[in-house]
């Protein structure tokens, strides 16, 4: 089978297209052919090792360790999928042949490739109903991660929310989540993407490019930096009393099949859609990784492989 291969840390060139053996799935586990994945921040993160700057030494220690020390422990990366079920285990009970599914392989990674294993446990459910392949794969990354910081933020109905990075993939997801747990969303972005991010449902959108969010007299009960390019220090004086900041980088967001339940019914009854920026073939990964880490992108960069679209 295709896959691409990442032997070292480094630039997007390490990563290299090969053929590999294709995997077969042990007692608990599902075979599936995978149609489409996604490209993210944490996957470029992973690639080339390069970790915030405070975080600490220990941190730091156990992510070397956790992704290897000196190279790749996983070769084949990727974290995000969608595609079929070919195969199951003999113990397998939740799924069967032929299940359009998705999800987040976790730390298996894995995802970059035409076929891989997974445990029937793990973060993978039933596709969307309504969804393509590519569609599907550009869920769970954005989704997850907006999901668990907003609970993470206590947020509530009434509450007025604002999102920096409200047009990346984490930021696009939350403010459509946002809005679907009644919060008053602002949005803050740059120029070329304020219509956007008005269609998912913001209330206000701010040009950073042009206005200081900060300088505003409005107050809010969160602030969520989705991106990771703001601060507490310097967003403390637009919090309401007892608001609260959160951030991307300040944490771990777990994946979990219960939230991509959530995520599967919420885009199925049309409260959310995922937001693709661009698609590219699976050849082309290395140009993807390159878009990725210029930082701009518009929601998602979905990989396809082959020219299989799952019909609405």
């Amino acid at each position: 089978m295709k896959a691409v291969v990442c032997t070292e840390y480094g630039p997007p060139e390490v990563l290299q297209l090969r053929e590999v053996e294709k995997p077969v799935p042990r007692n608990n586990e599902v075979l599936i052919k995978i149609h489409a994945t996604a490209v993210t921040s944490g996957d470029c993160r992973c690639r080339g090792f390069t970790i915030p700057a405070h975080f600490s030494i220990l941190t730091r220690l156990a992510m070397r360790l956790a992704l290897g020390i000196t190279r790749p422990r996983k070769p084949i990366p990727g974290l995000m999928l969608a595609g079929e079920v070919e195969s199951v285990g003999r113990d397998v009970k939740r799924f069967k042949k032929g299940d359009q599914v998705f999800g987040d392989t976790v730390m298996r990674f894995g995802a970059y490739a035409e076929y891989t294993c997974l445990p029937q446990n793990a973060a993978i459910t039933k596709m969307p109903a309504n969804v393509t392949y590519e569609e599907a794969a550009a869920v769970p990354f954005g989704g997850s991660t907006a999901l668990y910081f907003l609970r993470k933020g206590k947020i509530r109905k009434g509450q007025n929310v604002l999102i920096y990075g409200a047009s990346g993939s984490v930021g696009t997801s939350a403010v459509q989540l946002a809005r679907y747990f009644g919060a008053e969303v602002t949005g803050v972005c740059s120029t070329t993407n304020m219509d956007l991010v008005k269609s998912l449902g913001a209330r206000s959108v701010i040009d950073y490019t042009k206005e200081d969010f900060t300088e505003r007299n409005e107050r809010y009960d969160i602030i969520f930096d989705a991106v990771g390019k703001t601060s507490e220090s310097r967003c403390r004086k637009a919090l309401a009393p007892n608001g609260i900041f959160i951030s991307v980088m300040k944490g771990h967001a777990g994946e979990s099949t219960e939230d991509l339940v959530l995520l599967k019914e919420l885009v199925e009854a049309g409260k959310i859609k995922p937001v693709i920026d661009r698609c590219y073939p699976l050849e082309q990964i290395v140009d993807a990784h390159r878009y990725v880490e210029q930082g701009h992108k518009k929601g998602n960069v979905v990989i396809t492989l082959g020219q299989v679209e799952k019909e609405r």
